[in-house]
């Protein structure tokens, strides 16, 4: 039997999800959809080429991320989902929405993410873990790399910050501090950094001390707001107050939101120095900066030395 493409698996897997009495996670669903495509052993076995997860766990995976991005699903705890009320709707609406990714454009969520992803903006990209040769035919083996290079970066990105907006506020919080602390802050020295977040500090949830007698230091406020819970300006007065109970000139504010225009402005115009991060920038960094991810695989292409053969 071959093996279904990410995109047949959306619908199954949206549904083996809703028929679970709680949380679920992708081994959970494997044996049923493996059955249900009737699927042999074999067929279920096949490895990818670096060995580390299978064909078909690699692209029920993917299907969970497009349903994710569109709102029918997401994440309950470490590893685990659930169906959401949409998600649900759809079931019962209007299943042929999931019938591949091109179908879950009439969801205005996935819609409204899609004009950010990155393989929507690459000429004949892949969306999913396998090309067919039909959408590689016009780029080159590079462009293709480099592709889905993007592609898998913008995927942890999404996926970053959905966790982010599920772990407690102190998690959050101490995040923020190691992700500072690894952009150079503190001169990159954890003991510098420390994550505050109790009752009686002014709203202030961190500090990161610039040189070892503390006469500098840059103040920390993590809000975990979800998507959609923009941060007003008043929010950001209310930041500006708790500078000035601690006698402080330099914040950093870190959403897991966006910050609404009105609050870009008035953190620009104010007296002390404040610095906004919103939480796709907050994922970018904490992407770049290696703080919450990690290495999953290298790939190392060579080519030809030409200094080896030039001269005699």
């Amino acid at each position: 039997m071959t093996l279904p493409k990410y995109e047949q698996l959306m619908l199954p897997l949206l549904r083996r999800t809703a028929a679970i009495d709680g949380e679920a996670n992708i081994a959970m669903v494997l044996p049923d959809l493996a059955r249900e495509f009737e699927l042999t052993e074999e067929d279920v076995q096949q490895r990818l080429p670096s060995g580390g997860q299978t064909y078909f766990a690699n692209r029920c995976h993917w299907a969970k991320f497009y349903l994710s991005r569109a709102g029918l699903l997401e994440a309950a705890r470490r590893g685990y989902f659930v169906v959401t009320d949409e998600g649900r709707k759809i079931l019962t609406d209007n299943p042929a929405a999931v019938r591949d990714r091109k179908s879950l454009m009439q969801i205005p969520q996935f819609a409204k993410w899609w004009q950010e992803a990155p393989e929507s903006k690459a000429d004949n990209a892949t969306a999913g873990p396998v090309a067919e040769a039909s959408d590689v035919d016009t780029t080159t083996p590079d462009e293709r790399i480099d592709t889905a290079a993007k592609l898998l970066e913008g995927v942890l990105e999404a996926d970053l910050i959905a966790r982010i907006r599920t772990v407690p506020p102190s998690k959050f919080e101490q995040i923020v501090v190691d992700l500072l602390i690894a952009m150079g802050f503190g001169g990159g020295d954890p003991e510098m950094g420390q994550r505050l977040g109790r009752t009686g500090d002014g709203g202030i949830d961190g500090v990161i001390q610039e040189d070892v007698l503390g006469l500098d230091a840059v103040y920390v406020q993590a809000k975990r707001y979800k998507d959609g819970n923009n941060v007003g300006a008043s929010t950001i007065r209310e930041s500006v107050g708790s500078l000035v109970g601690n006698r402080a000139t330099k914040g950093v504010f870190v959403a897991a939101s966006k910050f609404t225009t009105d609050t870009r402005e008035f953190a620009k115009n104010v007296q002390h120095r404040i610095v906004l991060i919103d939480g796709e920038e907050l994922t970018r960094l904490l992407v770049r900066h290696g703080v919450a991810v990690r290495e999953d695989r290298r790939v190392v292409i060579k080519k030809i030395d030409e200094d080896c053969f030039s001269g005699e």
